[in-house]
């Protein structure tokens, strides 16, 4: 051995395990943490309901949660606000929802609102017709009415002075009848891009109720002030209580509505959840607390492309009794209470006994209190729309059973769990979810080291539209251990861009690589 090669000897003797494989690893500190969110219990559905919902979610491969949010809003839909639900005669709530499922693009939303839609489509378009010779006599009388009264006018305008005091107060009484003339608009069930103040014209049209089912969030936006350039959210606040809505605007008749019921079922991407928090009084005024959030997983990149296809005896099943039931409820002037059996009742005190402990300062609840404070009035407005899937034809007859109820504390479960996740998105720095993204990334492609550049490519579309929005997220990860910068290689005197920041990440991320 030459002396040269005794001293590399000596020199690699001397190094360490830091030397040759970098410097050892510390235990990575969690980002904040985000536990598996629950998934939609469909076996708490009524057996027509739940069985349209897993079969929907199969055939476009997409999470079941979002069909059965959408399966409690076209319920509620159903219900049209002509049903209450009375708690031990301390307080009654409407049986109509805000649901707001979040899932990025790609997941093939509007197939899902098309699939769960359509019967409500179809029975509007069934009451249309149904109630065409209403409306054609209703116009036809107000015609023959505002005729008369121009006549009696003009007799009235011409008349001898012995017969005019007659004619005048003829031609009063015939403006005043004709005045009262109305003309039933058609009827609609379903609305989606609307402003607040068109909202509010449906409503008074549309006998207070309404719904809007839609597979985008522009709604959220028009809250926001698309239009009017402020947040505009008084109606929907309303709409959800069942609060009088009185509305006088300039060039306009008073619009009244005394038991206004607005249903909601959204689908939304992720970041407008995130939105909707920095509207203006969204928080403050209560708005935010009351919707139903569910975040749930994607399934885009694991998707059966071969999946079991909707039962045509489902569909039918779905079809007919949905339907009936919104052509049945739509014809109802005053709203039916519904009560609660006693085993009912028990179930809904132990939870409602629950809910208050969790609000506490150090209880779980106490981050979302806004929206826990609400969460026992959801879970009897969930039970009356159970109850009246489990019975669409007499449900306004019987008392709401222990099983509805029991069903419904599962489905509070659920959406409690998920608004946890979405109120600590809306708080938490904009880098963690971008963090979260980047982590779930590396720890399912399980990448030892990449750059940043190739780690831009690898992302989704539009998930950090510049390469510089993954500085955050990565600063955040470098800092809780997960990755780590290399030194950057030694500069050329060739010039050119320099190379794109070279990263390691933590073995844990990478089991067995």
């Amino acid at each position: 051995m030459s002396a040269h090669e005794s001293d590399l000897w000596a020199g690699f003797e001397e190094m360490t395990a830091e030397d040759v494989a970098g410097p050892v690893w510390d235990e990575p500190v969690p980002l904040n943490p985000r536990g598996e969110l629950p998934i939609f219990p469909v076996d708490a559905l009524p057996g027509w309901l739940g069985a349209m919902t897993a079969e929907v979610a199969e055939e476009t491969q997409t999470p079941v949660d979002l069909a059965g949010c959408l399966a409690l809003a076209v319920i509620g839909t159903a219900a049209g606000g002509h049903l209450t639900v009375t708690v031990r005669g301390q307080w009654s709530e409407p049986v109509n929802l805000y649901t707001a499922v979040a899932l990025p693009p790609g997941n093939r939303k509007s197939a899902v609102f098309g699939l769960m839609t359509k019967p409500l489509l179809a029975a509007e378009k069934a009451l249309i017709e149904l109630t065409a010779p209403q409306r054609a006599e209703a116009a036809a009388s107000a015609r023959i009415a505002k005729a008369a009264a121009e006549r009696a006018e003009k007799l009235a305008a011409n008349a001898e002075a012995e017969k005019l005091a007659e004619l005048t107060a003829q031609a009063i009484a015939l403006s005043e009848a004709a005045e009262k003339s109305v003309v039933p608009v058609e009827p609609q069930l379903v609305a989606d891009d609307v402003t607040a103040e068109s909202l509010t014209t449906l409503l008074a049209q549309q006998d207070g109720r309404i719904s809007i089912l839609s597979p985008e969030g522009e709604i959220f936006e028009i809250i926001a002030g698309r239009y009017s350039g402020v947040p505009n959210m008084g109606i929907f606040l309303k709409g959800h209580a069942g609060d009088m809505a009185r509305v006088n605007r300039q060039a306009r008749d008073a619009q009244y509505i005394e038991n206004p019921a607005i249903t909601m079922g959204l689908a939304v991407q992720p970041d407008v959840l995130d939105a909707i928090g920095q509207i203006k009084g969204a928080d403050g005024r209560g708005l935010l607390a009351r919707f139903l959030y569910s975040k749930p997983k994607s399934l885009v990149g694991y998707r059966n492309l071969t999946p079991q296809l909707l039962s045509p005896d489902t569909a039918d099943t779905y079809t007919q009794k949905l339907g009936r039931l919104a052509l049945t409820l739509a014809g109802w002037t005053e709203a039916v209470e519904l009560t609660l059996t006693p085993e009912a009742d028990a179930v809904l005190l132990a939870y409602q006994r629950v809910t208050e402990s969790r609000l506490r300062k150090d209880g779980t609840l106490a981050p979302i209190v806004n929206w826990a404070s609400k969460r026992d009035g959801a879970v009897a407005r969930i039970a009356g729309l159970l109850h009246l899937a489990a019975h669409p034809d007499d449900a306004w007859t019987k008392p709401i059973a222990v099983e509805s109820m029991a069903a419904a504390t599962r489905l509070g479960d659920y959406f409690t769990a998920h608004a946890l996740d979405v109120f600590n998105a809306m708080k938490a720095d904009p880098a963690q979810e971008a963090a979260h993204t980047v982590l779930t990334h590396l720890a399912e492609s399980r990448t030892a080291t990449f750059t940043k550049r190739d780690l831009f490519r690898a992302m989704p579309r539009g998930e950090f539209p510049a390469m510089g929005d993954l500085d955050p997220a990565l600063n955040l990860l470098e800092d809780h251990g997960w990755v780590r910068q290399q030194p950057p290689p030694p500069r050329t005197t060739r010039g050119g861009r320099p190379p794109s920041p070279r990263y390691e990440t933590h073995p844990r991320l990478t089991p067995g690589a």
